[in-house]
C-alpha cells in the first residue's frame, strides 16, 4: 500500500526532504506551500527523479485540505530566514505552528509529525499542545543532526574515519546550548577521553555548527534533509531507528512540560520508547542548565 508523505514548506530542507523521499521511490509526496507555484515547481523538478519502475507520484499545492489522508507530515516552514539565533523570529514561528497545527488536526489527525522547523524544540512543545496529539506522535528531528556534527568534529580532530566513531550523542536543545555526550564515546574501541585533553572546543565548534557552515552558503540542509529521511523510510518500512530526537517530556530525565532531545526509538506509529542512558556529572549539569 502507497502511503502519503506531505512536506508543509517546499523550501531547500522541505525539497531536499521530498527528493529523498522520491528518488528512494518511498511513497506519494505532498507538498503544500503558501506560494502554490513553488510548490508545484518543486513538484515538476523532483517528479524526474521517480524510479523508472516505481508507482509513487509528488505533486504541490497551496491547499491544507489535500493533506487528507497523510500518514506523516513533516513541518519545514519557515516565515524568514534566522541570521544570529534560532529563536529570532520565535513569536512569528511560533503563531505559524499554531496555525498549521490546526489544519493537520482537522485533516489528518492520525498523522505522524515530525517537525523540523526552528526553534525546533518550542516548535515541537507548541505544536503538540496545541494539536492534542500524543507526545509520541510529535517528533522533533535535530538532535540527530547535532549528533552527526558532533561526529564530523570527532573525526577532524582526531583525523580518523567517522565510522570508527561509536555511541557519539547530543542531547537537549537544537541551539546554544545543546550538550554533547562524551562520555559514552570511543574511538577505535578506545574511550574519547583518553584521545583528547578537553571537552570545550568540540562542544563550541558542535554548538556553532550551523554558523560556521553559514560562512560559506546561506545555510545547510542536506544534513538534515537526510537525518529527517532516515525517519520517515524507518516509519515507512516497518522498521526501529534509535536516534536523539527532541519529544515533550512527563518526567523522563526529571523532567516535565518541555520538549528537548533525549534518545528515542521510533517505529511505525511513532516514538516506541524514551531510553535512559547514564550521564557524567558534567553532562547531567549541562543538561538542567538548558531548562
Amino acid at each position: 500500500m502507497i502511503l502519503l508523505i506531505s512536506i508543509v514548506g517546499s523550501g531547500r530542507v522541505g525539497s531536499s526532504i521530498g527528493f529523498l523521499c522520491v528518488s528512494n521511490g518511498l511513497d506519494d509526496v505532498l507538498f503544500v506551500n503558501k506560494t502554490k507555484e513553488k510548490a508545484i515547481g518543486e513538484a515538476l523538478d523532483i517528479a524526474n527523479a521517480i524510479p523508472a519502475n516505481s508507482k509513487i507520484s509528488i505533486r504541490g499545492t497551496d491547499d491544507y485540505s489535500e493533506l487528507v489522508g497523510s500518514d506523516i507530515v513533516v513541518i519545514t516552514a519557515s516565515v524568514d530566514i534566522y541570521l544570529k539565533d534560532r529563536t529570532e523570529n520565535i513569536g512569528l514561528q511560533v503563531k505559524m505552528v499554531k496555525d498549521i497545527a490546526e489544519k493537520i488536526k482537522e485533516y489528518c489527525p492520525s498523522a505522524i509529525v515530525l517537525m523540523v522547523s526552528n526553534p525546533l524544540d518550542v516548535l515541537t512543545y507548541f505544536f503538540q499542545k496545541q494539536s492534542g496529539f500524543s507526545r509520541f506522535k510529535v517528533i522533533g528531528i535535530a538532535s540527530s543532526l547535532d549528533t552527526s556534527r558532533f561526529r564530523y568534529y570527532i573525526s577532524e580532530t582526531l583525523s580518523v574515519p567517522q565510522s570508527s566513531i561509536s555511541n557519539a550523542l547530543v542531547l537537549g536543545e537544537h541551539g546554544d546550548s545543546m550538550v554533547p555526550i562524551f562520555s559514552g564515546v570511543s574511538v577505535g574501541g578506545n574511550p574519547l577521553f583518553s584521545l583528547i585533553d578537553s571537552r570545550d572546543t568540540i562542544t563550541e565548534n558542535v554548538r556553532n555548527y550551523w554558523k560556521t557552515l553559514r560562512n560559506f552558503k546561506s545555510r545547510s540542509q542536506f544534513g538534515i534533509a537526510k537525518n529527517t529521511f532516515d525517519v520517515i523510510d524507518a516509519i515507512v518500512k516497518k522498521k526501529e531507528i534509535v536516534i536523539p530526537a527532541s519529544i515533550v517530556l512527563e518526567g523522563e530525565y526529571g523532567e516535565y512540560n518541555i520538549a528537548m532531545g533525549v534518545p528515542v526509538k521510533i517505529d511505525q506509529n511513532g516514538v516506541s520508547e524514551i531510553q535512559k542512558i547514564k550521564l557524567d556529572d558534567t553532562e547531567a549539569s549541562s543538561l538542567k542548565k538548558i531548562i
